[in-house]
């Protein structure tokens, strides 16, 4: 079994990716990449974070010492040409200036990023601490960025969180009562009524409630749990492949494998204004198994009515799934 890639050469790459397109990129590149964004969930996260590395970033100033430039009366009207060696190089130092002057800031004042999503809505956001967030549908959170720690005020809705390093400020998210901390490492956190489901897709996080902060539980990679307001974390699960599944929003999609059609319908309903509804009850508990495009509700109707021989109709602002 080959090695884990660690999250310092993910990083290093993602930048060196984002340095190589800025240059240009045609279709066989861009494949490239896809590829490269495709092998490792994580690889996402560092690119998008690199991307705004970059945009933030005078890169003449940051480049300047280690890229081979074009004489000064050329600077104006012509790019520096550099190769893929100094390139790397110079994605290093990328990466590094940009994870100092995020720490500079946090340091210097406090900062509150406020983030909300509509229905159907999924967003990738780079925060200003080189942490980077998805964050799901119907979804309202605010980041504040303090001296001390990093806060996530989790209102409604659902994120996943790729945590940049930093052992001097913890990561917290509060839903509800519920608490959720990390220094390094990468969670989802999905606010319910009554508590938190809690997925951990690398590292380790530390999870408990207000209401017995003694009863803490620590979640290792591949593994999830229940935070209740009240009763606090629940005995950690082990999510194996179905982390994958679960988590497969973060593209745009939902997988099922044996949920109920009930609850694959209910999924639906989440993402979309036109709802799917089950009116017979025998068929609401019928198995479902397949992957769909979270705004495809119809696709979604029509695939469950040839598989469980039912018949699915539009009505209004909703597809009613029934059998004759």
């Amino acid at each position: 079994m080959s090695e884990r890639e660690t999250s310092d050469a993910i990083n290093s790459a993602a930048a060196a990716w984002v340095a190589r397109l800025d240059t240009g990129a045609d279709a066989a590149v861009r494949a490239e990449l896809d590829a490269w964004l495709a092998a490792d969930e994580r690889r996402r996260g560092a690119y998008f974070r690199a991307q705004a590395a970059w945009t933030m970033l005078d890169r003449a100033c940051v480049l300047r010492g280690s890229l081979d430039m074009q004489p000064a009366e050329d600077i104006e009207t012509e790019r520096p040409r550099f190769s893929r060696r100094t390139v790397m190089f110079g994605s290093g130092m990328i990466a590094a200036s940009v994870a100092a002057a995020a720490v500079g800031i946090g340091q210097l004042r406090q900062s509150t990023e406020r983030i909300e999503t509509a229905v159907g809505e999924i967003r990738r956001v780079p925060l200003k601490d080189g942490s980077f967030a998805a964050v799901n549908t119907n979804t309202r959170l605010a980041v504040t960025l303090k001296r001390e720690s990093r806060e996530v005020q989790l209102d409604s809705g659902e994120a996943w969180f790729e945590v940049a390093k930093d052992a001097d400020r913890p990561f917290v998210v509060a839903a509800g009562d519920v608490r959720v901390r990390a220094v390094g490492t990468a969670f989802a956190v999905r606010r319910t009524g009554d508590g938190a489901d809690v997925q951990v897709t690398e590292g380790v996080v530390e999870v408990w409630s207000k209401s017995d902060p003694t009863n803490v539980r620590r979640l290792s990679a591949g593994t999830a749990a229940f935070a209740s307001n009240t009763a606090g974390p629940s005995l950690p699960a082990d999510t194996g492949p179905d982390l994958d599944r679960t988590l497969a929003w973060r593209n745009g999609q939902l997988m099922f494998d044996g949920e109920t059609l009930e609850a694959a319908a209910a999924e639906f309903n989440r993402y979309n204004m036109i709802q799917v509804e089950i009116a017979d009850p025998a068929l609401a508990q019928e198995k479902m198994v397949g992957r769909f495009r979270t705004n495809e509700p119809d696709a979604f109707a029509r695939a469950a009515a040839t598989v469980l021989g039912a018949s699915a109709r539009e009505e209004g602002n909703k597809i009613v799934l029934t059998r004759d």
